[in-house]
């Protein structure tokens, strides 16, 4: 099976080959003989109902500094001339990124767009979460100033961050008796119009904010993501340590109560964050963490992803 494969993504010259995950089932796509383009968010249309991008031919090598080569662009139709999309920009999820879903889902699934474009729209990670019961700590979404300060009297320690941030940016730990909140809404408030997260602290973050990846509902591999002494956030590029990690039986049981549900939406590849028994995201906009795992596992997940793309093509 050779496929034509369009990676809608940001600009590849700035990726780092060693961690970014789209790098690597570009590489493994190529590997399997199937050809490549790329183009950027910006550089789709529908034209007269049709979806086209300015795309270019895309190849990849593993070599610092010299990773890509991208051919002459011109306008390919997505649906009669691609087989799958791989959707990967990064967030944040704005009307920007909900039109880019609308515009892919018009060639959905003839092209199979990776993740279905419709369900990462109904998925925003951090409002997906809550569909399921049991598995989130203590958790609050409003705007609403008086909801949040009877949730900070109940829960002393706290969380507050944007509902559609991305990459640990713009979240705040709240340690009792911190008079910032006020000032922390005001900011909030003049930067959008979104309501915030609010969640009760979890100590356990100290041991570390695990991305467990799943593959067509079903778990692939992990890492656990250790945050740097003083800093409340476990993300890779803010300092968070990368260490080998395994399942505990109660990350099986959430992966076990979520994965019917991924499967039923289309959602391939997605990678989840638990810090001790709770769940607190589903990202499945541009998930990370394939490179990192691997190292650890000496596991291959992009060709499990890739396994699961070449069972569903037409």
């Amino acid at each position: 099976m050779s496929l034509r494969v369009a990676i809608q993504m940001d600009p590849i010259e700035s990726i780092d080959i060693n961690g970014d995950s789209t790098f690597v089932l570009g590489l493994e796509a190529q590997k399997r003989g199937h050809t490549l383009f790329h183009y950027l968010p910006e550089d789709i249309a529908m034209v007269d109902g049709h979806v086209v991008a300015y795309a270019r031919p895309l190849t990849l090598q593993r070599v610092k500094g010299d990773h890509f080569t991208l051919g002459e662009p011109s306008w390919i139709d997505l649906k009669d001339d691609i087989d799958v999309v791989l959707m990967r920009q990064d967030p944040p999820f704005d009307m920007a990124y909900i039109t880019a879903t609308h515009l892919l889902e018009a060639i959905h699934p003839e092209t199979l767009v990776v993740n279905n474009p419709a369900e990462v729209r109904n998925a925003p990670e951090k409002i997906y979460v809550t569909k399921f019961d049991g598995v989130m700590p203590p958790t609050l979404i409003t705007k609403n100033k008086q909801q949040i300060e009877m949730f900070r009297e109940k829960h002393k320690d706290i969380i507050v961050k944007p509902l559609f941030g991305n990459g640990g940016a713009g979240v705040f730990h709240l340690k009792p008796g911190d008079e910032n909140l006020n000032s922390l809404l005001e900011m909030f408030d003049a930067a959008a119009r979104e309501p915030v997260m609010v969640q009760a602290y979890l100590p356990d973050v100290r041991k570390g904010d695990k991305r467990i990846i799943l593959v067509d509902g079903r778990p692939a591999g992990a890492v656990n993501r250790i945050p740097a002494e003083g800093e409340a956030r476990s993300n890779l590029h803010v300092g968070g340590k990368a260490a080998q990690s395994e399942l505990t039986p109660r990350e099986r049981e959430i992966c076990d109560l979520i994965g019917p549900d991924l499967k039923a939406r289309g959602l391939i590849f997605v990678g989840i964050d638990v810090i001790g028994d709770y769940l607190t995201e589903i990202n499945v906009t541009s998930p990370t963490g394939l490179q990192e795992i691997n190292r650890f596992d000496g596991s291959c997940l992009e060709a499990e992803i890739w396994d699961a793309i070449e069972s569903k093509v037409n």
